[in-house]
């Protein structure tokens, strides 16, 4: 699937995230819903937009670790100041399931549905449940009950039974990807997130979230908790395969559990000019492909060459391109 913004420019007014908290970590206490609340909250009084202009809300959530998961986009534009006649649409592209919400918001202002749109993607991985199947129905007496951890097995594909980290690992079989190399990446990824964390460069992205504290206090959580000091080449390289014997996937070299939420508020640059109000980027094109689950990370080596061919440039025009890194070989292969 391919969408190009031909006759119409979509735009980005503002934009806002939480901090991305570790598994267990200072926002594991947060549901999606309320991380999601506050990365909107901020989006909204950052893009000059009155939350009555907005009349599309559309956020993405994979993994649906709340009370009130089933109702979370809708939650979000009540509690952020949305009028209750305005509907909400929960979206599921799994790890491009904010990237979606935001391309479906973007389809709505296209086609003149909504005028003002609200989108992004939040996410609570340390509150996914433990599940026991079968006990609505009852056990009987003396029956081993499991616990499901559904966190777990959400990150095992079940149609080929793939774990995530397997993926990975087959896509460095299958281009030559050395584990050397992966700890390279993910070193310098590290690396980069402390520099642009210590420069201050996330800041101004990241809207402050105040966490329930000890004795009715709270505790303000400013700061992503995933880069991590001190680490070396040396210590990722004492760090075993922990999914296939001499494999290269590790957990110094795979992307975190993390909570967090991003949020945007988007509209057409028509609109945008009529009112008044500044925009800081536009939506050209987007493309969405399908590939082996067995190798699922190699997902945009095939969907960026259609999205550039629909924007009419290359890869050699763009000044940054931004993959996500869900483990070192998917990136490097």
């Amino acid at each position: 699937m391919s969408v190009v913004f031909k006759d119409i420019d979509i735009v980005v007014l503002a934009g806002a995230r939480t901090p991305f908290g570790n598994l267990g970590g200072a926002l594991s206490d947060l549901t999606a819903t309320d991380l999601a609340v506050a990365a909107a909250g901020a989006a909204i009084a950052r893009s000059g937009v009155a939350p009555d202009a907005i009349d599309e809300v559309v956020f993405g959530n994979v993994i649906q670790s709340s009370a009130d998961a089933i109702y979370l986009a809708r939650h979000v534009g009540l509690k952020t100041g949305v009028p209750v006649g305005v509907p909400a649409l929960v979206v599921n592209r799994l790890c491009g399931s904010g990237l979606q919400a935001i391309l479906s918001a973007a389809q709505s202002l296209a086609l003149g549905s909504a005028s003002y749109a609200l989108a992004g993607g939040t996410e609570n991985m340390s509150q996914a449940p433990h599940v026991v199947r079968g006990a609505r129905k009852g056990f009987h007496l003396g029956q081993n009950v499991a616990f499901e951890d559904s966190l777990w097995t959400a990150l095992t594909d079940s149609y080929g039974n793939t774990p995530m980290a397997i993926t990975a690992e087959n896509l460095a079989k299958k281009y030559g990807v050395a584990r050397e190399a992966c700890d390279e990446f993910a070193l310098a990824s590290q690396e980069r997130a402390l520099a642009a964390q210590s420069s201050g460069y996330f800041a101004e992205e990241i809207v402050p979230v105040d966490v329930p504290g000890p004795k009715g206090t709270s505790v303000r959580v400013e700061r992503d908790e995933g880069p991590r000091q001190g680490l070396t080449m040396e210590k990722l390289g004492k760090l075993p395969a922990r999914f296939v014997k001499d494999g290269v996937v590790t957990p110094g070299n795979a992307s975190g559990i993390t909570d967090g939420a991003a949020a945007v508020v988007m509209t057409t640059r028509e609109r945008a000019e009529r009112d008044g109000v500044p925009w800081i980027g536009r939506l050209i094109s987007a493309s969405v492909v399908g590939v082996d689950p067995a190798i699922m990370g190699i997902g945009p080596a095939f969907s960026i060459p259609k999205a550039l061919e629909g924007a009419g440039v290359s890869a050699g025009d763009l000044a940054v391109m931004e993959i996500n890194e869900a483990f070192a070989p998917q990136v490097i292969a």
